[in-house]
């Protein structure tokens, strides 16, 4: 059940006749050298951790160790509440659950890296906002979850999901494309839908840096963690609604780790440029002289 790339992924849920999630989950049986059991317990784990990162900060915020964050999932929470929210509960929730997480990692408080501590708002916030809006069970989540592992593990090992080698481009841009996949087989897209869905992410994020202020998993992180389920959820269904993807997985994930090669040193997580530079942000983490 072991693949090298998309390409290789595809033509075992073929052969094989079942979804990216069960091809995922019969691979970590086989490597891991555990039974089907003992598999499905731990990604149960994954979700309950999932869920509490992503809850505990809208009832009971708390101020991140920077200073930078705290408090924004609830008061998201509470617009949505009051009837003003612009988005639709679908994208709504899944904003308020991701931002949650990041505020949730920031306070040290227990998280799942999906793929990275910065980017671990994604995946639980968009396939969060889908159980809770559409009613879906827990078994169902956590059986896409073996998906967005999938997408994490071929960026992993084609190209890679640290920010400070690929940019932010390669840690949200990554996960959103890992939270796009899972969310296309969620709503019974094929193996190749979710693949496209996962390109075209991808596509809409090439180039993003990573400049976090005061070199803090923090700002803006957290709002990138918004936008990523926003796109997430933007290419799901462009992919559902059978809009065409050009470029395939492979080829997206190449062109993103090229381009995060090429940026410069001050735009890959070292807090040297970008967001990180601005005169607001130095005096904010009493950078400036």
């Amino acid at each position: 059940m072991d693949f090298k790339n998309a390409k290789e992924l595809l033509r075992l849920c073929e052969e094989q006749n079942l979804p990216i999630s069960e091809i995922m989950r019969q691979r970590e049986i086989q490597v891991g050298e555990r039974d089907a059991a003992e598999t499905d317990k731990k990604m149960a784990r994954v979700l309950e951790i999932m869920k509490e990162a992503a809850c505990s900060p809208i009832q009971h915020p708390i101020r991140s160790m920077g200073g930078l964050i705290g408090g924004e999932s609830k008061k998201l929470s509470e617009h949505f509440a009051s009837g003003r929210g612009l988005c639709g509960e679908l994208l709504e929730k899944a904003m308020i659950y991701a931002m949650a997480t990041l505020e949730t990692n920031a306070s040290m408080g227990l998280i799942v890296a999906s793929p990275t501590a910065g980017s671990a708002g994604i995946v639980p916030g968009l396939l969060l906002a889908f159980q809770k809006v559409y009613e879906i069970s827990d078994e169902a989540i956590r059986q896409v979850l073996f998906n967005a592992g999938a997408v994490g593990y071929l960026a992993m090992r084609n190209a890679t999901v640290a920010g400070a080698v690929g940019g932010c481009q390669a840690e949200v841009g990554i996960a959103s494309a890992m939270a796009a996949s899972a969310a296309v087989e969620l709503m019974d897209g094929t193996p190749k839908q979710c693949l496209d869905a996962a390109s075209t992410v991808l596509m809409n994020m090439l180039g993003l840096v990573c400049d976090p202020v005061g070199g803090l998993v923090e700002y803006p992180c957290q709002n990138r963690n918004a936008a990523g389920v926003a796109n997430a959820l933007i290419a799901t269904e462009m992919t559902l609604a059978g809009v065409p993807q050009l470029i395939p997985f492979d080829e997206m994930l190449e062109a993103m780790y090229k381009v995060g090669k090429r940026l410069p040193a001050e735009l890959r997580e070292t807090a040297l440029g970008g967001c990180a530079a601005t005169p607001s942000a130095c005096e904010a983490c009493h950078l400036c002289h």
